[in-house]
């Protein structure tokens, strides 16, 4: 069954997912929408300090509980079911995708961000692919602006379309400040820009936009509700 939401990935780990995440929920937020926000499991989550669940929280003005935001949390920074034996514990795999359930009976739009990449693990069986087809909702992609970009981006798009999965649009975060001119194709910036467009002339009609360095929107602005729609 497809619910009105979005699943935000990435094409690895430590590519922007929960820059973007956030991004769109305070559009959404902006736009008098209850937004609920799921993490179904996080591992690197220290006591004390800022983190991916806090974040994602505050950008939705606090809905529900923290605990319902992630209902598993483990500190050690590695993948989540590693994580969860070096606590003594497993990944509840069940738990994954009931933990979503409270946010669509309280949320118009519910904006999940996996663990990793598309294809990282969950729990020992499940992959973020596999919940993503579970839970039936529409894919935003998300990597780092950096060298590399157009391939790792193009191989996860082609990757979740052969699962049968629906894309609503590709987002390249500036997880680093950029460095050097758009005009020199070898510099940061250059190479972040020329990525882009690579990418949008590849992927047309496919929504690609950008998320600066610490910016608060994505770039060009893209419509989440009518894309959640259209994919319903």
């Amino acid at each position: 069954m497809k619910h009105c939401g979005l699943f935000v990935t990435g094409t690895d780990t430590d590519v922007g997912k929960t820059a973007v995440a956030v991004a769109i929920v305070r559009q959404l937020v902006g736009a008098g929408i209850r937004v609920g926000v799921y993490k179904p499991v996080a591992s690197g989550v220290v006591a004390g300090a800022v983190n991916d669940v806090d974040q994602l929280w505050e950008a939705a003005d606090r809905p529900l509980s923290r605990e319902r935001v992630c209902p598993q949390v483990f500190a050690a920074p590695i993948a989540p079911p590693r994580a969860a034996r070096v606590a003594g514990s497993i990944v509840d795999e069940r738990l994954l995708c009931d933990g979503f359930s409270p946010w669509r009976a309280a949320s118009d739009v519910v904006v999940v961000e996996g663990a990793g990449g598309l294809f990282s693990p969950l729990g020992d069986t499940l992959l973020n692919v596999d919940l993503v087809a579970d839970l039936g909702l529409p894919l935003v992609i998300v990597d780092a602006a950096r060298l590399g970009a157009i391939g790792r981006t193009l191989a996860t798009v082609q990757a979740a379309r052969a699962r049968g999965l629906s894309i609503a649009a590709v987002v390249l975060s500036h997880t680093q400040p950029l460095v050097g001119s758009l005009a020199d194709p070898v510099s940061d910036a250059g190479i972040a820009h020329d990525s882009a467009g690579d990418l949008a002339a590849r992927l047309a009609p496919l929504p690609v936009a950008v998320l600066a360095h610490g910016a608060a929107l994505i770039e060009p602005q893209i419509d989440w509700l009518a894309i959640m729609e259209d994919r319903l």
